[in-house]
């Protein structure tokens, strides 16, 4: 069984290194011709050592070994072709020649292992945000959406940005938000909310009474999590919830302290700034807030662009905040998609590459019938 499992590691190497392993093998060869034509007070065996070392970059530990073992005895050969096996300066270079390799090899598995263990965690981190953000639907009722969440961590892929859309009766209900904290108490705080959000938004007659729900919930679930997490007594969520009759040219919204929405109507593009925000969620009990919807008009060809702070807080290198609406206002037309793949790329070329927080985005466009 261990020959066969050595066996599948070298031909693993030879597919993953395909024909990059040719490089160290001419060298060796290169090499050994070179030392046998050159004079006999010139020895180039030294250089042998080169051969495992390139083979390490890109290939494993498998592959590294037996280039090295390939290297050692062409050395010997060498040695033993110009008599100098048993002089000590070749002795030492052969030691040398042995321990280098065999530093490769335990080099090459550790990354090798490393790169798995990376593999997996970012497989189970996808996992994680798929459950967390559910897809959203491409159409839903009269409306067509399109979202991306662009994670500050390439490695994460997940944080305490959310967003979701819920399908009523006549209606569709959505929210976006953000948790303010950090580390596992954000990304659970954000689960449970989002679980909130889909009971609340199906079974709930009136947006206040979804809201009214939210907060109790985020408040008892922050409650919950104070004697687990010590972070968790700083928590609050910002969130934006809406609700999109099918048969009204209307949005219907209550802000709890989260940016306000953009709309782009005739590439004229407006905030929707509520008159009367509420505190942010798990501040309830601070304020008492009444949590009144307001509307916003909303007709056939709207787009309604939702964000987090991740997107209006990037900077580039001299400090300056991502303008937003202005380059919302450039965006040419399109459907939704279009709009934030539109942000993304110019967002990401806006600060070089590099978000400093997380960001998400839904963008959703009323669509005739």
């Amino acid at each position: 069984m261990q020959l066969r499992d050595r066996l599948c590691g070298l031909r693993h190497s030879w597919r993953s290194g395909g024909a990059l392993v040719l490089i160290p093998l001419a060298l060796v060869a290169v090499i050994s011709v070179a030392d046998i034509l050159a004079p006999r007070d010139i020895r180039l065996t030294a250089l042998l050592v080169a051969a495992p070392a390139i083979t390490a970059s890109f290939a494993g530990p498998w592959m590294t070994g037996l280039i090295g073992v390939v290297a050692i005895a062409a050395q010997v050969l060498l040695d033993l072709h110009g008599d100098f096996l048993g002089t000590r300066t070749m002795q030492t270079q052969l030691v040398a020649l042995v321990v280098v390799s065999a530093f490769l090899v335990v080099f090459s598995f550790l990354r090798d292992r490393h790169k798995e263990q990376l593999t997996r965690l970012r497989s189970v981190s996808e996992a994680a945000q798929r459950a967390l953000l559910r897809p959203i639907p491409p159409r839903v009722g009269p409306l067509t959406i399109a979202s991306i969440y662009l994670a500050a961590d390439e490695e994460a892929q997940i944080g305490g940005d959310l967003y979701a859309v819920a399908r009523g009766t006549a209606a569709t209900r959505l929210v976006i938000g953000d948790v303010r904290g950090k580390g596992l108490p954000s990304v659970s705080d954000a689960a449970l909310f989002l679980g909130s959000f889909r009971e609340a938004a199906r079974r709930r007659a009136s947006l206040p009474d979804v809201v009214v729900y939210l907060e109790e919930s985020v408040g008892a679930d922050l409650e919950q999590h104070a004697a687990m997490w010590q972070e968790a007594m700083e928590n609050f969520i910002t969130a934006a919830v809406l609700e999109i009759p099918d048969d009204e040219p209307v949005i219907e919204m209550i802000d709890c302290g989260h940016p306000p929405p953009l709309l782009v109507r005739d590439h004229h593009v407006t905030f929707l700034e509520a008159a009367e925000p509420s505190p942010p969620l798990g501040l309830g009990e601070l304020a008492e807030p009444a949590y009144r919807p307001e509307s916003f008009p909303f007709d056939v060809g709207d787009t309604l662009l939702l964000y987090t702070d991740g997107v209006i807080e990037a900077r580039r290198s001299d400090g300056t905040f991502y303008p937003l609406a202005e380059r919302v206002a450039a965006w040419p037309g399109g459907d939704p998609e279009a709009l934030v793949e539109h942000v993304r790329d110019d967002l990401l070329a806006y600060v070089g590459g590099r978000l400093g927080d997380d960001a998400a985005m839904v963008a959703i466009q009323r669509v005739a019938g």
